[in-house]
């Protein structure tokens, strides 16, 4: 069995959840015996060799459509739903932040691929979307796919009360590696450090999550570089983080291993998250977790999590007080471990492949 992933054009270069995913589900679908390959979408492809095309992040539809056309092969969609309107429509600032309060989320998703491809941030691959729209073109990849995998039962339901279609569909969770997140015991916890690993931007919340905790008894530790394009955010960040508040630089994965068996609370106060891979991987690490209250995160923690409203820094405070005063939860731990490896979700995603190739 040959596979493509389909991805993004700047899955490499601007790194986010996603390319964790498409990482790990290929090496695991390459142990597995399937030849999985990764191009980005503006490469020059020969489908060929190929037996079925799998497309990630379906909130980019024209990095898919173009793809649909050329290749006439069967295909599968990961769709990583994610609405970033919240964000967009709350707290973007200068003119794109008023522009956005009063469009509707598809039509600010296609302002901002069509602003990213005028200024060559990034490639609009398939001309169709400028008359089709983001809504249509979705809903139009959605009637043509084979199977979309979905991270949650909850992403499901609301593409189809978006989209009002009903395709066929997996649910695939997102996963950690469980060879490198593990317990450390020989590491002291830290009962008073707070951590956040997450690329430092607006949808990551990370100015209300100081706002929330600067001058307490915390010690917020922030890991991650600012987002392209968003370093005034990160300068306002800083700029208002007291003494109790630290940042490090991005790390590369075995580098995090040492801050989350230290950390007492892990914190992800996005406008949004699927489920957030740095929650998942806190949680391995024995680390209570607290996590935004938008988004399909439920679905992983249930009640083992600490929920709080982005919008409302006391809610965060109190979210992230509970979390440090309960005993560290093994139990999600020991969940996290034996329920999302990425080596399930490699398995799962074979077992959608073979419905439609024998």
């Amino acid at each position: 069995m040959n596979v493509l992933f389909v991805v993004r054009s700047t899955l490499f270069t601007v790194k986010g959840g996603d390319t964790t995913q498409v990482i790990e589900t290929a090496a695991q679908l390459r142990l597995l015996g399937v030849e999985t390959d990764i191009k980005l979408t503006g490469e020059k492809i020969d489908y060929s060799p190929y037996d079925l095309l799998h497309f990630f992040n379906i909130i980019r539809p024209a990095d898919i459509l173009v793809h649909i056309k050329k290749s006439k092969k069967p295909f599968v969609v990961s769709s990583i739903l994610v609405d970033y309107s919240g964000y967009d429509k709350k707290q973007r600032p200068g003119f794109a932040g008023i522009l956005f309060r009063r469009m509707p989320a598809a039509g600010i998703e296609y302002v901002k691929t069509i602003y990213r491809a005028l200024l060559r941030k990034d490639r609009l691959s398939s001309i169709a979307y400028l008359w089709k729209g983001q809504h249509r073109s979705i809903k139009e990849i959605l009637q043509k796919t084979k199977s979309v995998l979905v991270n949650a039962d909850e992403e499901y339901r609301q593409l189809v009360k978006e989209y009002k279609v009903t395709p066929d569909f997996m649910i695939v969770p997102n996963g950690v590696n469980t060879d490198l997140f593990r317990p450390s015991p020989s590491i002291q916890r830290e009962e008073d450090l707070v951590l956040c690993v997450a690329r430092i931007e607006g949808i990551k919340n990370q100015y209300h999550l100081i706002k929330a905790l600067n001058n307490t008894q915390y010690r917020l530790l922030l890991i991650g570089d600012a987002a392209p394009n968003q370093l005034d955010y990160y300068n306002k960040c800083k700029k208002m983080a007291a003494g109790n508040i630290s940042f490090i630089s991005q790390l590369p994965q075995h580098q995090l291993l040492e801050y989350y068996a230290k950390a007492k609370v892990h914190v992800l106060p996005s406008w949004f998250e699927v489920c957030g891979l740095a929650s998942l991987e806190a949680a391995a690490m024995g680390c209570n977790v607290v996590i935004t209250n938008n988004g399909y995160a439920r679905s992983y923690f249930n009640d083992d999590a600490f929920y709080c409203d982005p919008a409302d820094a006391g809610s965060i405070l109190s979210a992230v007080d509970k979390a440090a005063s309960n005993e560290l939860n093994t139990s999600l731990q020991q969940k996290i471990i034996n329920q999302y490896s990425w080596k399930q979700t490699g398995e799962k995603t074979i077992s959608t492949y073979k419905k439609y190739i024998q």
